[in-house]
């Protein structure tokens, strides 16, 4: 079925020769009775051709978001089923993730196909994020696809404040629901979205923090901005670590850390702290660990911002070697997808300088395979996390 007939048209000014699937507002006529924002549009270039069919936003910098670029293919209910069917088969069937975890990213966005949808898995619970107003108007679909893979799980639907804003629409999250206990690796966390921390747990981080727990035997750790404890408690639980410390500005989120640490018997002391007079009091001490973790929360959604969060960047991972042993391990990370693997690597290299140090690259990684990206669209990748020798 094609739904050339029945779908408004949209017309770009150019002609379509990228198969990335935004397509940007000054690229595209004005059509003159605007659909909707988030209505699904047929797209015809400016040689007339038809080229996809997509969401369409006149309201946001991004006005097409392309779901097909083929004429037969309906973007219909049954779409999203065959989409969602085809991204959780990738995660049980080729990554074989249930017999790692039951929290696990189940659909990411444009690297699934479907642009301005993340949905995630804790358990019986299902995390739907819109980034789209069309993800969002078409919810009772996505909603209808999730249910068909995952029978009888729990919804919590949310979408941020700036993307409401900037895509032009309303949605107020439900209360928060009841937290999802989820294992990985054998063991246990809280996942607890709507605590102001989208879920209080990252699976993108979960490679890393396997491979983190085989350096860590008998050693000292510092985990800086540790979240609800991640990496701090494979360190103690999983990698049998002498003596582990995490540190987070975040009391709520502490909370969760120390709940987490309890359900896997782990004993990790907890402190409430902003990092940087942390750091300095502590090198200022002469205190230093033999494997130190630095994974801050995104730094900036705006590409003006850039240069101002590499600087912040070089300014923690300055203070973070300061504290690692001579040749100990520091994991350095960067969930700000604006910066590039290649200027977080210089920033690292300059940090060192700084520092007095050097730093030998053991490892680049970043989020599971279960995050995969496109390689024509590279927006899909954010995560940088970096194993280093410091000496």
């Amino acid at each position: 079925m094609n739904q050339s007939t029945e779908l408004p048209i949209v017309r770009l000014k150019i002609e379509r020769k990228s198969t990335h699937p935004w397509i940007f507002q000054k690229m595209v006529e004005k059509p003159e009775q605007k659909p909707r924002p988030g209505s699904i549009v047929d797209i015809v270039d400016a040689t007339n051709h038809w080229v996809g069919r997509g969401f369409y936003n006149g309201h946001s910098r991004i006005a097409l978001r392309v779901l097909t670029e083929d004429f037969e293919e309906a973007v219909d209910e049954a779409f999203f089923h065959r989409k969602i069917a085809e991204a959780v088969a990738l995660r049980r069937e080729l990554l074989k993730l249930d017999a790692v975890s039951d929290a696990w990213r189940v659909v990411h966005s444009e690297g699934d196909g479907l642009s301005g949808l993340v949905v995630d898995r804790y358990g019986d619970l299902l995390v739907v994020e819109f980034f789209s107003a069309g993800a969002f108007r078409h919810r009772e679909w996505i909603y209808a696809a999730l249910r068909a893979q995952f029978p009888g799980c729990r919804f919590y639907s949310f979408a941020e404040e700036h993307v409401q804003k900037q895509e032009s629409f309303d949605f107020r999250a439900p209360d928060a629901p009841e937290p999802s206990v989820i294992t990985e690796y054998g063991l246990k966390f809280r996942a607890s979205p709507g605590s102001g921390h989208k879920t209080g747990f990252f699976a993108d981080q979960r490679d890393n923090r396997e491979y983190l727990s085989q350096l860590v035997k008998d050693k000292t750790v510092l985990d800086i901005c540790c979240n609800s404890g991640g990496f701090a408690i494979y360190a103690k639980a999983r990698g049998g670590a002498s003596e582990v410390t995490g540190i987070d500005l975040d009391e709520e989120i502490l909370e969760i850390a120390g709940k987490n640490a309890y359900l896997n018997n782990a004993k990790v002391k907890f402190v409430q702290s902003d990092l940087f007079p942390y750091l300095r009091d502590a090198a200022a001490r002469g205190d230093a660990w033999d494997v130190v973790i630095l994974d801050p929360a995104k730094l900036t959604r705006d590409r003006e911002q850039v240069i101002s969060a590499l600087k912040k960047y070089n300014d923690m991972n300055k203070l973070a070697m300061s504290v690692v042993k001579p040749g100990g391990i520091l994991l350095t990370c960067s969930c700000t997808g604006l910066v590039s693997e290649e200027d977080f690597l210089d920033m690292i290299r300059r940090a060192a300088f700084f520092a007095g140090r050097r730093a030998q690259i053991l490892k680049v990684s970043g989020a599971g395979a279960d995050h995969p990206y496109m390689a024509h669209v590279k927006e899909s990748r954010y995560l940088k996390a970096v194993f280093c020798r410091i000496f």
